[in-house]
C-alpha cells in the first residue's frame, strides 16, 4: 500500500457513507443547521489508519477463500469471520449496544464452485432506525478471497484489495456512524462466499424479503482505494462507480423527461451514486 492510498481509501469511504446518512436522516435533513454540521463532524471521524490496520489484520489470515480453513485462530475464512465479528461487538459495546450483531448462514452444495457441502457465513451488523425501522440501507463488502484457480483454497490469497478494502471500509463505517443516531437504519454487512457465486448476497437478499425490509439503497464496497493498474499507473484521483444505467421498461414520455432533466444519470442508483 503506497503512502498515498490510505487518504485515497479515507476519500472514498467518505463518499460511500454520505448517501447512507442522507437516506437514514429525515427528508429535511439538509435543511436543518444541526444535521448539516453532523455531516461535516462524521466525516472527520473516518480513519485512513483504522482502515489500512484492518486491511492487514484481514490479510494475515493468509486466505480467506470461502472452502478454506475454519477451525483455525489465525488462517482461514473462519479465523476472519470471528475477528470481524469481534470487530462489529466491539464497536457496538462502544455505542451501549446500539448494533445488532449475527452470523448469518447456510450450507450450499452442488454448485460448480462448492460441489461439496460448505456452510457460507457472513458477519451482520444492523443500526436500528429512531423514528423508521423498517427502512434500511446496507453497506457491505465481502469476507472472501481467492488465486486464478477458484477452487485453491490452501494457496495464499491475501486479497487486500479484492476485498480486504472493502470490509475495512464498512468497518469504519460502523464505527463512525454508531456515534450517531439516525431515522431509518443501517446494515453493515461482512458477505462470504461472493467469489464462488455471490451466495453471502443471495443469502442476505432472501432473508431481507423474508422479514419484509424495506431497502432504500445497497452500496457494495469492491477493491476501494485499488489505484495502481496492472500496467504500473497510479491514479489516486479518480473512481470508478458502478450502477443500473436506463431502465429498458422506460416509455417514450419518460425518455423525454429524462432527457430534459437530467440525461442518463436518472436512474434511482444512478442519482445515488450522484450523492457521492
Amino acid at each position: 500500500m503506497n503512502k498515498s492510498q490510505p487518504c485515497y481509501l479515507t476519500n472514498l469511504i467518505l463518499r460511500k457513507i454520505a448517501p447512507a446518512i442522507a437516506l437514514t436522516l429525515s427528508t429535511t435533513a439538509f435543511a436543518d443547521t444541526e444535521q448539516q454540521q453532523a455531516l461535516y463532524d462524521i466525516a472527520k471521524n473516518v480513519s485512513a489508519k483504522n482502515i489500512e490496520k484492518d486491511i492487514t489484520t484481514l490479510v494475515n489470515f493468509g486466505t480467506r477463500h470461502t472452502l478454506s480453513e475454519t477451525e483455525s485462530d489465525t488462517r482461514g475464512i473462519g479465523a476472519a469471520r470471528r475477528w470481524i465479528k469481534s470487530e462489529f461487538d466491539k464497536i457496538s459495546a462502544e455505542c451501549g449496544g446500539c448494533l445488532e450483531v449475527y452470523y448469518q448462514s447456510e450450507v450450499i452444495s452442488g454448485e460448480k464452485r462448492i460441489p461439496d457441502p460448505v456452510e457460507v457465513v457472513s458477519v451482520i451488523a444492523i443500526q436500528r432506525g429512531t423514528t423508521d425501522p423498517d427502512r434500511y440501507v446496507i453497506m457491505s463488502g465481502d469476507i472472501d478471497s481467492r488465486v486464478s484457480d477458484v477452487m485453491d483454497f490452501t494457496s495464499d490469497s491475501p486479497g487486500a484489495n479484492d476485498n480486504a478494502s472493502g470490509v475495512a471500509g464498512t468497518l469504519e463505517a460502523a464505527r463512525v456512524l454508531s456515534k450517531y443516531k439516525f431515522n431509518g437504519s443501517i446494515v453493515y454487512a461482512a458477505l462470504s462466499g461472493e467469489e464462488q457465486g455471490l451466495f453471502g448476497g443471495r443469502i442476505m437478499a432472501n432473508q431481507a424479503k423474508e422479514d419484509g425490509w424495506r431497502i432504500k439503497a445497497v452500496l457494495n464496497n469492491d477493491m476501494i482505494g485499488n489505484i495502481e493498474g496492472v500496467n504500473g499507473v497510479i491514479n489516486n484521483t479518480t473512481a470508478r462507480l458502478f450502477a443500473e444505467g436506463t431502465r429498458v421498461t422506460e416509455t417514450d414520455d419518460e425518455a423525454r423527461m429524462r432527457r430534459f432533466t437530467g440525461g442518463e444519470v436518472d436512474s434511482p442508483s444512478r442519482n445515488l451514486d450522484v450523492l457521492q
